[in-house]
């Protein structure tokens, strides 16, 4: 059965030219299961109608050269729903064409951008009116209604685009764009329930990128589960599975699936921008490098290819030539997501704060949902001393990411900033982020404000969970100083010579500073303890302090990218 509908969407959605549609159910049917290509043609599964006439086949072909009016021409005296669909559609495009043509002449990407931001589809009228009517009619297929679906959405008007577009994917399941449209105007999952969307397998690939879009990442590897059973060679549910996992920042897993795509297609470029961003933060240089010669081998000119090249430039510090990249994607397409945060990210890097906080805002307009961007203008804005702006941008990316750490403990630092002085609040966001902090900020931080608080049992709990963490990671560094230091101090003035003593002995172990100070301490104590003496109210002991003081997490924006 999805053979066969996958079959006839290759035809249809080619005859229409829907390019992307009829790729991605080119590439849905390749990853069937075997037995459901068992007995199928090698060929198209064909239009069962008439074969289309002389002024459609001149349609078309005008369509393929992009003389989109004259297509629109060619068919105006036709009124079948084929051809009808195929003339509103060259309107369409030419509409988008003239609204391109807007912004070509400008050399800087965001002042392109913003002019092509300003300017609008002026067919967006007719053609909404037009399509109304057959609608009303009873004359509108699937593909009719998802042309209007694109109309209203392009015009803002999204509780109706969505109903249109739900009925389209109704009429007709495998237009893919269809489903790509309504899930750009779901904002959420609530949105969704009230559709009466196909019980499809068409449905279940909605489910799943509609999931991972809304880092709903679990959900949308169970649905991926059951999909790769039906579509066990399918693209598509490999690369959602990436994604996810690159979601959950499970980058080991994530990167292996992006292999095995570049596998089974040396050339492919979808996706690839992601996947340079997992090598960027794992920092494989030589493996960007690779892969950066491959897409610019493969297309140079399409934007994921230019955000792969400038991740690479990112990594060897050359920010500078990187932005340049990320400006030419940008050229390529205003509407490139990955580009303008990861152009937000090198202004940063550049220290010029006005630039990143633009390219930022060009990215929440692009997609509201994009937690990096909103999280990299609460950085950038806690860089030039406005705490209250960056904390509404960080609670903004916390709200689309509540279990990620990193989320949490910005919030949480931003808090702290002498303009706030909200210690309480800085904890609450702390502990907030405790049970998914996997490079142990919130605990560091949760121990340091017990102590500024003078919380001191509370301070030495999560010193101590720090120092857990830190054994368990066979790691060394200022936070086990510093650790040790508050405990052994801890519990010495507790009169617990003996924790006191284990925990002075294992800062011997540390730098000079500390070493020396922690004999001198142990040699207090044990002369305290040989005379059965107390530490309070004695006067020569010294608190062993730590050779430097830490680095406050969050105050270097060097690291502030969240890829």
């Amino acid at each position: 059965m999805a053979a066969a509908e996958l079959h006839q969407a290759v035809a249809d959605c080619r005859q229409r030219a829907l390019f992307a549609s009829a790729k991605w159910a080119a590439a849905a049917l390749s990853g069937l299961d075997a037995s459901e290509l068992a007995g199928r043609e090698s060929g198209s599964g064909g239009a069962g109608g008439p074969r289309p006439g002389p002024a459609f086949e001149l349609a078309r072909s005008l369509i393929d050269v992009k003389e989109y009016r004259s297509a629109a021409h060619a068919l105006q005296a036709c009124t079948d729903p084929l051809s009808l669909f195929m003339r509103c559609y060259a309107t369409y495009l030419a509409g988008e064409k003239q609204k391109e043509e807007g912004r070509i002449d400008s050399k800087a990407a965001m002042a392109a951008t913003a002019a092509a931001a300003a300017a609008q589809n002026p067919e967006l009228d007719s053609l909404e009116s037009e399509l109304q009517e057959l609608v009303q009619q009873g004359r509108a297929d699937g593909f009719l209604l998802y042309l209007l679906g694109m109309v209203l959405a392009d015009r803002e008007k999204k509780d109706e685009a969505r109903q249109m577009l739900a009925a389209s994917v109704s009429a007709y399941p495998c237009n893919w764009s269809a489903w790509l449209a309504l899930q750009s105007v779901c904002s959420d999952m609530g949105a969704v329930r009230q559709l009466a969307l196909p019980d499809h397998f068409m449905r279940r690939f909605f489910l799943a990128s509609l999931s991972v879009d809304m880092h709903h990442n679990a959900e949308a590897l169970q649905h991926l589960q059951g999909l790769s059973t039906e579509f066990p060679q399918s693209d598509a549910v490999i690369q959602l599975a990436a994604l996810a996992h690159y979601n959950l920042q499970n980058f080991d897993e994530a990167q292996e699936l992006f292999e095995e795509l570049l596998q089974r297609d040396p050339h492919r470029i979808e996706g690839m921008d992601i996947f340079s961003n997992i090598l960027y933060v794992k920092e494989e240089f030589a493996a960007l490098s690779s892969l950066a010669h491959r897409c610019a081998a493969a297309d140079k000119y399409r934007p994921e290819s230019c955000c792969v090249i400038g991740n690479y430039y990112s990594l060897r510090g050359m920010h500078e030539r990187a932005v340049q990249y990320f400006r030419r994607a940008l050229r390529l397409n205003p509407s490139y997501l990955s580009a303008w945060t990861l152009m937000g990210h090198e202004y940063v890097e550049l220290k010029n704060p006005p630039a990143a906080i633009e390219a930022y805002r060009h990215a929440v307009d692009v997609n509201p949902r994009d937690y990096r961007a909103w999280y990299g203008l609460g950085q950038t804005y806690e860089l030039v001393n406005m705490p209250y702006y960056a904390l509404y941008y960080f609670r903004r990316a916390v709200q689309l990411r509540p279990q990620d750490a990193r989320m949490w403990n910005a919030m949480g630092h931003c808090y702290q900033q002498e303009q706030l002085a909200l210690l309480d609040a800085a904890i609450r966001c702390h502990r907030r982020a405790l049970p998914y902090d996997k490079e142990g900020v919130a605990v560091h931080e949760l121990a340091k404000l017990h102590e500024r608080q003078g919380q001191r049992s509370d301070a030495a709990h999560y010193h101590r969970l720090n120092l857990e963490r830190i054994d368990a990671e066979g790691i060394s560094g200022q936070d086990a100083v510093e650790a040790l230091t508050f405990l052994a101090d801890y519990h010495r003035d507790m009169n617990d010579f003996e924790a006191a003593e284990a925990y002075y002995t294992r800062l011997l172990d540390f730098g000079a500073g500390s070493k020396e100070q922690a004999k001198s301490a142990l040699r207090e104590i044990r002369t305290l303890k040989a005379s059965g003496g107390a530490a309070q109210g004695c006067g020569t002991l010294t608190p062993v302090r730590p050779d430097s003081p830490p680095a406050s997490p969050g105050s270097d924006m060097a690291g502030a990218s969240p890829y």
